[in-house]
C-alpha cells in the first residue's frame, strides 16, 4: 500500500468514482450511397436529408436488435410495441431545441419520415402545436427549484407509469426508443450528445457534417466524402453482442439505403 501524493492526491479529492454509465462510438459512414439516394429523392420533388436517412436506418437497427427497442423497469427490459425515433429540431431561429417523435419508423419510408418531420417542426416554429406552446410556456414560467421538480416528476409519470399527461403536452414514453439530432446542418464537422437520465432511452445518434477524408480503398488512398456519426449508448441496455449486430445493421442500411426503401411516388 501507498500513499497518494500529487495531482493523484487532488483528483482524488475532486472526483468521486465514476457512475455513468455512457459508451460513446465515433462511426465514419461512407457516404457516396446515401447521397447517390437523397439525390434521387429530391429528383422526385421529396427535401430528404442524412438526418432523414440515418434515422431510418435506426429504426432498422431497432428492429433488427429488438433487444434494443425496450424500456427498462426495476430487474425488467419490458419490450416497446412500436420503434419511435425522436428527431431533436432547432426551433426559434436555431436559437432553441425541441423535437418530434415519429411513430413506427420501420413502416414509413425515409420520404414519408421527411414530409412529417418539415411539417411538424414548421407547426412549432410557426406557434401553431399547441402541445409544444403549451409545455413550453409552463417550461419558462416555473421557477428554477420547482422547474427540477417538475422535470423529475413528468419524466417519472411519462416514462416510469406510461401515464398519457395530455394537458401538460406529454405522452408516454415522450423520446420514443431512440433519438437523433444533427450538428451537420450547422457546418460542424462532428460531436458527442449527452444521453441524459430523462430521455429513457438507450441510444443517441448525432449527425456530423459531410466532408472529404482520405480513405484506404483495395490498398491505395482516396479521397472520398464522409459523413461522420457520433453515438452516445447505455451501457445498461447493452453488451457487445448487442453493440456488433446494431453496428452490422446500421451499416448495412447506409451502405444501400434503396434496398430497404420502396420506389419514390
Amino acid at each position: 500500500m501507498s500513499r497518494l501524493t500529487g495531482w493523484r492526491r487532488v483528483a482524488n479529492a475532486l472526483w468521486r468514482a465514476p457512475h455513468d454509465p455512457q459508451i460513446y462510438g465515433l462511426l465514419e459512414i461512407d457516404a457516396a450511397a446515401l447521397l447517390r439516394f437523397e439525390e434521387r429523392a429530391r429528383a422526385a420533388g421529396h427535401h430528404v436529408t442524412p438526418t432523414h436517412i440515418v434515422g431510418r436506418a435506426l429504426g432498422h437497427v431497432l428492429t433488427e436488435v429488438p433487444d434494443l427497442n425496450v424500456r427498462l423497469q426495476g430487474g425488467e427490459a419490458i419490450a416497446r410495441s412500436t420503434v419511435d425515433v425522436f428527431f431533436i429540431t432547432a426551433v426559434h431561429g436555431g436559437h432553441d431545441l425541441s423535437g418530434v417523435k415519429v411513430v413506427d419508423v420501420p413502416s414509413k419510408p425515409a420520404v414519408a419520415i421527411a414530409a412529417e418531420l418539415d411539417r411538424r417542426a414548421s407547426e412549432m416554429k410557426a406557434g401553431r402545436d399547441a402541445e409544444f406552446a403549451r409545455s413550453k410556456r409552463l417550461m419558462d414560467l416555473l421557477p428554477m427549484p420547482l422547474l427540477r421538480v417538475a422535470v423529475r416528476l413528468t419524466a417519472f409519470a411519462a416514462n416510469d407509469l406510461q401515464l398519457d399527461l395530455a394537458p401538460l403536452g406529454l405522452h408516454p414514453s415522450p423520446f420514443g426508443s431512440a433519438m437523433i439530432t444533427s450538428v451537420g446542418m450547422f457546418g460542424i464537422p462532428q460531436g458527442f450528445a449527452p444521453l441524459t437520465w430523462m430521455y429513457d432511452v438507450p441510444i443517441l445518434v448525432l449527425v456530423g457534417e459531410i466532408g472529404e477524408r482520405p480513405v484506404a480503398v483495395e490498398g491505395r488512398v482516396e479521397v472520398r466524402r464522409v459523413l461522420p456519426l457520433s453515438v452516445s449508448i447505455d451501457h445498461r441496455y447493452v453488451d457487445g453482442w448487442h453493440l456488433s449486430h446494431a453496428m452490422r445493421a446500421f451499416q448495412a442500411y447506409l451502405a444501400a439505403p434503396e434496398r430497404f426503401e420502396p420506389p419514390f411516388s
